[in-house]
């Protein structure tokens, strides 16, 4: 009963913060980078031995579950390298319990040397819907794989078959006018519908797109499952500029009408200024991709330099 009380007043404060944080999209400026950073970092010699970043979060009976992307040294080149998705579990949202074995393997053609990569969840009914990119060394194809326990997966195919190159699909978890949407792409940011979240039909005109002079002057990418708050459809997303520096900015896009922009921010909530996002495979970057709410807090995951997993954190008596 404790328990249940509990939840039930978590419950009321994050749909207050939410009613309250959607007119308010600069409250994102209240993220602060977690302290003990990175959260993850490369390991052994097997499948997280040169990088680990970029992961999923969702959080299942009160623990936060990450599914982060793994790289090890095969291959050959400067982007040698296969990558895997891993599974991770944590009560606090920052210490984790990291599975010895990825959840999700490159197993077909189109997977294949590159891997799978950079995944999105999102939650439905008790099942979950992980898009991530397969990438077989000269094409990046979207793809989607389902599962009720976050462990075992059966993989849909790539999910948008009429794009020759496409990747990084955010889904927002409820209908809107009948259909569930999903952002996606990684130059600028584009939509998709779906009546049962596996058959998707794309738009062909972005709905948002790099801004001259800004930190997303020259690409736009989504990051974690958006959200709906009293607003409309908060969508993080990831930005870079000429000098090829990845921030995180947000944006709001219209509940009736989910291709219009309601609210942007003109400037990133989060970019890289620590040493571990300033160097690494790829350096001066900071990818959100994963956000869960757990208890009072707001907790972002982001991957840096392309190397490890960090947090920041949000505390939502803070608003």
């Amino acid at each position: 009963m404790k328990k249940a009380v509990l939840f039930v007043i978590s419950v009321v404060i994050l749909l207050e913060f939410v009613n309250v944080f959607g007119f308010d999209l600069t409250q994102l400026y209240n993220f602060k980078k977690y302290s003990g950073n990175p959260i993850i970092l490369p390991y052994g010699t097997g499948p997280m031995a040169k990088a680990v970043f970029n992961p999923a979060a969702v959080v299942k009976n009160g623990k936060v579950y990450l599914l982060y992307r793994e790289e090890d040294w095969t291959g050959l080149r400067r982007w040698n390298g296969t990558s895997r998705i891993g599974l991770g579990e944590s009560e606090d949202g920052v210490h984790f319990r990291l599975s010895s074995t990825p959840v999700i393997i490159p197993t077909l053609s189109y997977e294949k040397p590159g891997g799978c990569e950079d995944p999105r969840i999102a939650e439905v009914k008790g099942t979950y819907y992980l898009t991530y990119t397969a990438y077989n060394g000269s094409t990046a194809r979207l793809c989607e794989a389902i599962s009720t326990d976050l462990i075992h997966w059966k993989k849909v195919g790539p999910i948008l078959p009429d794009i020759k190159w496409s990747k990084s699909g955010a889904i927002l978890n409820q209908k809107i006018n009948g259909k569930y949407v999903m952002y996606f792409g990684d130059s600028s940011i584009y939509i998709a519908y779906s009546t049962d979240l596996i058959h998707w039909k794309a738009s062909p005109y972005p709905v948002l797109t790099p801004r001259p002079g800004m930190f997303d002057s020259v690409l736009v990418e989504p990051g974690p499952a958006p959200i709906m708050t009293g607003k409309g459809i908060l969508l993080i997303y990831n930005g870079a500029d000429y000098s090829h520096k990845y921030s995180t900015g947000a944006v709001i896009f219209s509940k009736d009408d989910p291709t219009q922009v309601v609210q942007r921010l003109d400037k990133p909530f989060l970019t890289p200024t620590k040493s571990w996002e300033k160097y690494g495979q790829v350096p001066n970057v900071v990818f959100s991709e994963g956000l869960a709410i757990l208890k009072d807090r707001w907790i972002l995951y982001y991957g840096a330099a392309d190397t490890y997993v960090c947090a920041a954190i949000m505390n939502l008596k803070s608003k």
